[in-house]
Order: structure tokens, then sequence, then C-alpha cells
């Protein structure tokens, strides 16, 4: 049984979505210091809109870069599978990578970032894309 957050405070990234006539419940939670079991922040950059670009321990100030602090940390997926109706739970990396999905609007194929897992009764892929634009 995965630990749900009591707060979305705790989590570096939280969605709730309906996907077809399934549903997505993924998070992510924050991740420790690895040499100090310390809090890793984000540091700031200029922009508000631009994204970090590394997370420091606020105990031992060890630095580590994005792409590398979120790629160890696991997602947590609660999920109802919209081919099959499956109700289940699966842990996968929060590693996201590049699939193409088509745009119902502009009738045509675009790429996207996801988190891809596949449902544990019938093997069918579902994704967990960014919010598209």
């Amino acid at each position: 049984m995965l630990k749900e957050p009591t707060n979305v405070a705790e989590c570096l990234y939280f969605t709730n979505r309906i996907i077809g006539s399934g549903k997505v419940k993924a998070w992510v939670f924050k991740g420790v210091c690895v040499k100090c079991q310390g809090k890793m922040n984000a540091v700031k950059p200029a922009s508000a809109l631009a994204k970090p670009k590394e997370y420091v321990c606020e105990s031992c100030g060890n630095k580590v870069p994005t792409k590398e602090y979120e790629e160890s940390l696991p997602m947590n997926i609660k999920y109802i599978c919209p081919k099959c109706g499956n109700e289940s739970e699966i842990q996968v990396p929060y590693k996201r990578k590049k699939i193409k999905i088509f745009d119902e609007e502009d009738q045509k194929e675009k790429s996207a970032d996801a988190v891809q897992f596949e449902c544990s009764k019938c093997s069918d892929k579902i994704n967990v894309t960014k919010k598209l634009k």
C-alpha cells in the first residue's frame, strides 16, 4: 500500500487526472540528502517561471543537479486502467521520456514528455504526461 501525501507541499510533483474511462493519481515526495539525510531545497532561478538548475541540502550544503535529483526519486501511482478497469498501485522511477500522442484539437500527432507505466493486469501502456499548452 502506497503512502499518500497529506499535503501537496510535501510533494515535488502531484497530479490527479481522468484518462479516458480511467483515473490516475501520481505523486513524487521530496527527496532527502544522500550524505546527511537533510532536507533538499531548490535553488530559485532569477526568473520565476524557470525550472531550478540544482537542489541544495539545507544542512550540509550538498549540491545535486535537478535532473539527477528528480530521476533518483520514485513516482507513486494509484490508477484505474482505462482499458480493463483494473484498480492498482505502482511505483516507477520519476523519469520522463518523449512519446507521441494524438492531439484531438489539431488532428495531428505531437510529441510530449511523459512518465509511462504498464497496467499490472492487461499490460496496457498508461502515460502521465506533462500538462500540454
